[in-house]
């Protein structure tokens, strides 16, 4: 997708084939940033729901192929049942509210996670913009919530499993395209670049099949923070390293 506006001075020199493809985040920071404007947790899960649509908007516009966002881990559910409700409900707020942007950008929306556990209002909101955005052909935005990447990997082998004892499947059979065409992320490239923000440095569980040869960003900037000039510089220095899967240059 060509881009609307002048492409940004970071990038104006980097080679459009050296950008990456897909683009992973891990959007972590929120509470930490709040507690230093001395605000309520809560608001810093707010404030990141506007650094999410800078984002996907300006991955739209630069014609980013896949953005994923690590929205709610599986292990999200431990914390305070009052900060768990206020999540869902920024979610379902999302889904709701966002719809005239996603359309406007051309964005593709897609869940990947366990959706038991999610309330049904919010599934019910998230299925339908889901839905509208299907046949959108630009940037796909990935939603991963309810996600562990652990128990994407066990839900892939339990289908595996089934298919064996149905006798559809032999083990001898099973590759590592079977079970990526298991796993929540079926038909979608893996990621090329990892973002992390909060200066973080662990996977945190997330997308740990597909991450295999991700380049890891990461950015001291809580993700309140994070902004297109952020996006800028996790892309322009993605271009500037030596991707040699394993390999030899030349």
């Amino acid at each position: 997708m060509p881009l609307t506006e002048s492409i940004p001075e970071a990038l104006a020199a980097i080679p459009r084939e050296r950008w990456p493809r897909h683009i992973a985040v891990i959007m972590d920071g929120n509470g930490r940033w709040a507690q230093r404007q001395d605000l309520p947790r809560i608001e810093g899960h707010r404030r990141g729901v506007a650094s999410v649509r800078r984002t996907t908007e300006e991955c739209a516009r630069l014609g980013i192929e896949q953005l994923t966002l690590y929205c709610l881990s599986s292990e999200n559910w431990k914390r305070p049942q009052p900060e768990i409700d206020f999540l869902m409900h920024l979610l379902e707020q999302y889904m709701i509210e966002e719809r005239t942007t996603i359309m406007e950008n051309n964005l593709r929306v897609r869940m990947i996670g366990r959706r038991h556990g999610i309330p049904d209002q919010v599934l019910r909101e998230l299925d339908k913009t889901v839905e509208m955005s299907s046949t959108n052909t630009g940037t796909r935005l990935n939603l991963a919530v309810n996600y562990g990447g652990r128990s994407e990997i066990v839900d892939a082998v339990r289908a595996i499993g089934q298919e064996i004892a149905a006798g559809e499947l032999q083990p001898a059979d099973v590759t590592e395209a079977t079970i990526a065409d298991h796993l929540y992320t079926a038909g979608l490239d893996d990621p090329d670049l990892l973002v992390r923000t909060a200066g973080e440095l662990r996977i945190s569980n997330f997308l740990l099949w597909q991450i295999s040869y991700a380049e890891i960003w990461v950015t001291e900037r809580c993700w309140p923070e994070f902004d297109e000039a952020t996006l800028h510089a996790s892309i322009a220095d993605y271009a500037r390293r030596n991707r040699k899967f394993g390999g030899l240059n030349g």
